[in-house]
């Protein structure tokens, strides 16, 4: 043991002032290198939070474009029927059926009733 403290003294007095230098260079140029990884990871920390934003803002608009889409299908639908009920309307009256077409035409009558009723609790 005692004969490797004295190696590495020996050792240390012959590389001397140089070699000791030699190190506090190096560890101040890794002392830079640390503080240089340190910004670069701030920086990437930083963007990964924005992308976290943009991405929330993304899945926001997106849940927001499908229920007006869904909003649309629906009021698509409504259309539709309200559509072929006139047609049907229409033809019972034609064929003198005004028996079918007071009956079609109360029906269409209450689904408008209550569509302007579902439309004015959900605008």
């Amino acid at each position: 043991m005692d004969a490797q403290i004295a190696i590495n003294k020996a050792a240390s007095k012959l590389l001397g002032k140089s070699s000791e230098k030699y190190m506090r260079r190096r560890f101040k140029k890794l002392k830079e290198q640390m503080k240089e990884i340190s910004k670069e990871q701030q920086s990437i920390r930083e963007g990964q939070r924005q992308v976290a934003v943009k991405f929330k803002a993304i899945e926001e608009e997106c849940e927001q474009l499908r229920k007006e889409t869904h909003q649309i299908i629906r009021q698509s639908a409504n259309t539709q029927i309200r559509l072929s009920l006139m047609f049907n309307i229409l033809m019972a009256r034609e064929q003198g059926d005004f028996s079918k077409a007071a009956n079609l035409t109360q029906l269409l009558r209450e689904i408008i009733a209550r569509d302007n009723v579902s439309q004015s609790t959900n605008p």
